[in-house]
């Protein structure tokens, strides 16, 4: 999928159509849904905890990489974004959106270049 749209970050619609996603998000810093999208069933309820755990690891990270930028003299600030997968799922997170995709079938470069952008 081409995931450049005039050089706007995709829609959550646009994200469910990249390869191996199954739902697609963005959240508060606070950790509240804003809004989310699922072509899978996924619950508002799930949804909203997943909002709250992407919103925990973001601030997790904000606090890692200021820690280790001092004690280790690399540039790690600003976050751009994560990644965690487990199982038969990953989540990926850049800046207030994030997206769940099944591992095998995800393709990461067009994943990532969607949620933080090219290299």
């Amino acid at each position: 999928m081409d995931v450049s749209n005039g050089g706007s970050l995709p829609t959550l619609k646009e994200l469910l159509e990249i390869d191996g996603v199954v739902a697609a998000g963005e959240f508060s810093p606070a950790g509240s849904l804003v809004d989310y999208e699922t072509n899978v069933g996924l619950s508002e309820e799930v949804a909203a905890n997943a909002a709250q755990f992407c919103a925990s690891v973001s601030m997790l990270f904000d606090t890692l990489a200021d820690a280790f930028g001092e004690t280790s003299g690399m540039e790690w600030t600003p976050q751009r974004g994560w990644a965690y997968s487990g199982g038969k799922y990953t989540v990926a997170v850049g800046g207030d959106r994030g997206v769940f995709a099944e591992t095998g079938e995800a393709d990461f470069d067009d994943l990532f270049a969607a949620l933080v952008g090219s290299r």
